[in-house]
């Protein structure tokens, strides 16, 4: 609850709350419908791949500076692979934690995760698992179950798996994922999103509409039986009726994602591209989603108070722009314009 306040001073003094940053342009993985290497993502005019990153002391001191900037209370650390990016992680990830920020890093955990992130206060590390190993180590390959299964012990990380078309095919699928997931002691926690495709996208993850009911209606049954599932029933019952546009999704009017040279922003949300809303599979969408349609009382949607919220601070915000100083560059160099691979895993 003390979070739900926080965020939502920020939110009136015309910040975003949530930060996202995609803190490598690096990945070892190849994951088919992977959207943060969509020739779209940022836009269409370059790509993930293309952006310089940064390494060392200045990709540690250009994310506290953007932080310093936006003010954010939730930070995500995504890729690229985060891990790529481990050294700087391990110094940064505690120093984010000693600012009392909340922290997710979602990985494919394609190398160890550091011992040590275990007992970071405020932190999450989320794993992306594409279903079960037939499918799995096909798609995610070198982050194989065999290499997650050992990089993830001793933590208690998320699992999280994105439903595409492929994981449907069969009854009782995900059934068999949650009870795999849900008896290893290193996973405390299982999250589900459905694929989220881009405007026009012909693929074979895109979820029919049929098959998006028949996992809405999987996923009802099964929080029920596997405690391990924490999504609350109103949570799933977005993904039958997403936000239909940017506009109207609380998640991405209060986030702000940037890409790996830490200045190109990411827009209209996370996803970048052209995301078709209406089949929008977003599980922090889908979160924020239902808790702004939960009725107050019974009768006033707490997404009005988002609303009135949001045109309160873009009033702050615009007179705050008006008289500061600009926001401070990005330390840049010899590290930052490096071109090169994937390091090592």
């Amino acid at each position: 609850m003390d979070g739900i306040f926080t965020s939502w001073g920020r939110i009136l003094r015309g910040y975003a709350p949530s930060l996202s940053i995609e803190i490598t342009r690096e990945c070892p993985l190849r994951c088919p419908g992977c959207y943060a290497y969509g020739d779209d993502h940022l836009g269409g005019t370059t790509t993930l791949r293309q952006v310089r990153d940064f390494k060392g002391q200045e990709l540690i001191d250009g994310v506290h500076a953007l932080i310093d900037h936006h003010k954010p209370v939730h930070i995500s650390i995504v890729g690229g692979e985060p891990l790529v990016r481990y050294r700087e992680l391990n110094e940064l990830l505690p120093q984010l934690s000693k600012r009392g920020l909340h922290v997710q890093v979602v990985t494919s955990a394609v190398r160890p995760i550091p011992i040590e992130w275990a007992s970071i206060p405020h932190l999450s590390v989320v794993v992306s698992i594409d279903g079960l190993p037939a499918e799995h180590d096909v798609r995610r390959a070198p982050a194989t179950y065999d290499r997650i299964l050992k990089h993830i012990v001793g933590q208690r990380v998320v699992v999280h798996c994105t439903v595409t078309r492929q994981l449907v095919q069969r009854d009782g699928y995900l059934e068999e994922f949650a009870s795999f997931w849900q008896s290893q002691p290193h996973c405390r926690k299982i999250w589900f999103s459905l694929y989220t495709p881009q405007v026009g996208e012909v693929s074979e993850e895109r979820l029919t509409p049929e098959n998006r009911r028949d996992v809405v209606a999987v996923l009802l049954a099964l929080r029920q039986r596997f405690n391990k599932i924490e999504m609350p029933k109103g949570m799933i019952e977005v993904y039958a009726e997403p936000p239909q546009s940017p506009a109207e999704c609380i998640f991405a009017r209060v986030t702000h994602s940037v890409s790996a040279d830490l200045t190109t922003r990411i827009t209209p949300c996370q996803f970048g591209g052209n995301p078709d809303c209406a089949n929008c599979g977003c599980v922090a969408s889908a979160g924020l989603g239902a808790l702004g349609r939960y009725k107050i009382g019974g009768v006033m949607p707490i997404d009005h108070i988002f609303d009135a919220s949001i045109k309160v601070g873009q009033g702050v915000r615009a007179v705050r722009e008006r008289f500061s100083k600009p926001a401070p560059p990005i330390p840049s160099g010899p590290q930052a314009a490096a071109a090169g691979g994937a390091e090592a895993v």
